[in-house]
């Protein structure tokens, strides 16, 4: 299904989960907590209805399905379209665990996959769900926060969806960069006041744009604590690196 504008109906996908799959999110969640025991706070400013939008750091593979876990309603991240097309029993159960996290497939090989992702958050966002972006637009495998793409004030902007910062410590502790391994550690999640900015619609100044995701980046860094950087953060040039539930 598409929309209008030719896009991807996200909206589907998202409204289509069951009720057993958003128990294994819930437990999900649980599990996490159990075997990680991690420091959570602020998790009173998730809105109890209505769409928004979580914007946080990034740091692991794993960030998208922790946030998807623990938070109190369920937030759909953009994963890589292969995650839900692989063959036979191992792919069914691969699509089943993302769908039921909140993941919504998005095909980044696209010249235009990154305007269609957008467009299909603020169909998701406009239904009354939650959505997940990364503003620095893939994982720092350094551990410094790097400069956030204007995406999410656009975003922030074209719905006039609350935002909510999200700053993660140490999750790259559950799943190191270029390893494939997991293994349960600490980690913390801070989750900020929401951010409110004028709902001015998908037509809107440039620097109006650069300022809401200048505030978003503040927000996220007194979260994260992490050193900032003014660059754009950039994937890894070795095919075998690259990632896919980066937002």
């Amino acid at each position: 299904m598409t929309s209008a504008s030719g896009t991807p109906d996200s909206t589907a996908a998202v409204e289509g989960r069951t009720r057993g799959q958003e128990c294994v999110r819930i437990a999900g969640g649980r599990l996490v907590r159990m075997l990680c025991r991690p420091t959570i706070t602020g998790l009173e400013n998730v809105p109890t209805s209505g769409g928004f939008i979580v914007a946080s750091n990034h740091l692991s593979f794993l960030d998208s399905v922790l946030i998807q876990g623990i938070f109190p309603r369920p937030v759909s991240f953009f994963a890589k379209a292969e995650y839900f097309t692989q063959p036979g029993v191992r792919g069914r159960g691969m699509r089943f665990f993302f769908e039921s996290f909140g993941s919504v497939p998005v095909d980044r090989d696209k010249q235009s996959g990154a305007v269609e992702a957008l467009f299909g958050l603020t169909s998701i966002i406009r239904a009354g769900h939650g959505v997940g972006i990364y503003p620095e637009g893939t994982r720092s495998r350094d551990g410094r926060l790097y400069r956030g793409k204007n995406g999410v004030g656009w975003l922030a902007l074209a719905t006039g969806a609350p935002v909510i910062p999200v700053g993660l410590r140490g999750t790259q502790r559950l799943q190191p960069p270029d390893k494939n391994t997991i293994r349960p550690a600490s980690f913390e999640m801070h989750v900020g006041a929401p951010l409110q900015f004028e709902h001015l619609g998908e037509r809107h100044p440039l620097p109006v744009r650069r300022d809401a995701t200048a505030q978003i980046m503040d927000a996220i860094a007194g979260l994260s604590g992490q050193e900032r950087v003014e660059t754009y953060n950039s994937r890894p040039t070795d095919p075998s690196l690259t990632e896919g539930a980066d937002g």
